[in-house]
């Protein structure tokens, strides 16, 4: 359910790469006027397809190559991020463990429940641009089935920009995805990861809320991390989830799309698709049977003229339902 760009692909890049896969190789101009961009525009996503190896300029226009070989290149320095943010983790989580460490100045523990929720309130309270955050999910007594964080709607309503990676288990509650989504009405711009490893709140630049998981709630303590290259780290942890995570949809742009907009009912399919969800757990969110779910995702496919799944979401997302 990946748009191209779910990875990292502009939109412009994304709409000249399937159009040149639809109509075969097109003279720049000539694309430029369907596609009614300009010409910078136009010359940006060349520069930006080339450079992937996803389309070329010969005697015939630009002509558009197989996308498996020239983003398996893509894919390989994708896992090798995934990767250094697993060692990340892996290296904040030692450092959680080593609670008599006497640690760094820019780093404070946080121990008791108080503390946690003012720390957690500050977070809104004190941001004036913008708030970034992984979120593992609603769960057990983590769970606010029906209420946003405190101080979030505040902050979003000052204008603060707020963008939030959710792990996909948050899909799977009926609860939880109608707090997400009175987030998401409200302003906030969310997203969803198969496997989101850690909860963690960036308050503009300045300082980050880390929470490790634990399985014992009382005992989960939460790390502040002030100024400082762990800080940089961690925004960097962020914005490579933010890159690969799936958009989710906001119900406001979808309502104000001047094609055929999409049922409540439509919209919650799309978005367990895009979370990853199989058509047996699809069916248990909506109520219907896993052969209704295949026929529903198989209209879905000849209303947009998509063959595949993949292409479903590309075209899903290209007309602002994700």
């Amino acid at each position: 359910m990946y748009s191209l760009q779910g990875i990292g692909i502009s939109a412009t890049a994304e709409d000249v790469y399937l159009s040149l896969v639809e109509r075969g190789p097109t003279m720049p101009a000539e694309l430029a006027d369907v596609l009614r961009v300009s010409g910078h525009s136009m010359s940006a996503a060349v520069v930006e397809l080339t450079g992937l190896g996803l389309v070329d300029l010969d005697g015939a226009g630009l002509v558009a190559h197989p996308p498996r070989a020239a983003l398996d290149a893509l894919v390989e320095s994708r896992a090798k991020e995934l990767a250094t943010l697993r060692d990340g983790v892996e290296e904040l989580t030692r450092f959680w463990h080593d609670h008599h460490a006497q640690g760094a100045g820019y780093i404070e523990i946080i121990r008791t429940e108080a503390a946690r929720t003012a720390i957690g309130r500050r977070l809104y309270d004190e941001a004036t641009e913008q708030i970034r955050a992984l979120t593992i999910g609603y769960t057990g007594r983590s769970a606010r089935p029906n209420k946003l964080a405190p101080g979030c709607e505040e902050a979003l309503s000052r204008g603060v920009r707020t963008s939030v990676v959710y792990g996909s288990r948050v899909l799977r509650d009926r609860l939880a995805r109608e707090a997400v989504q009175t987030s998401i009405d409200l302003g906030e711009q969310a997203r969803v990861f198969t496997e989101v490893p850690l909860n963690m709140g960036i308050c503009d630049d300045r300082f980050a809320l880390v929470a490790p998981p634990a399985r014992d709630w009382d005992r989960r303590h939460h790390i502040v991390v002030r100024r400082s290259d762990l800080l940089d780290a961690l925004i960097g942890v962020f914005d490579s989830y933010w890159q690969i995570a799936v958009p989710l949809p906001n119900a406001v742009d979808t309502a104000d799309d001047d094609r055929a907009a999409p049922t409540a009912e439509t919209r919650q399919l799309l978005t367990c698709l895009s979370g990853g969800l199989t058509d047996e757990s699809i069916a248990r969110e909506l109520g219907v049977s896993e052969r209704t779910v295949g026929r529903r995702i198989t209209r879905l496919q000849e209303l947009l003229g998509a063959r595949t799944r993949f292409q479903l979401g590309v075209q899903a997302s290209r007309r602002g339902w994700l």
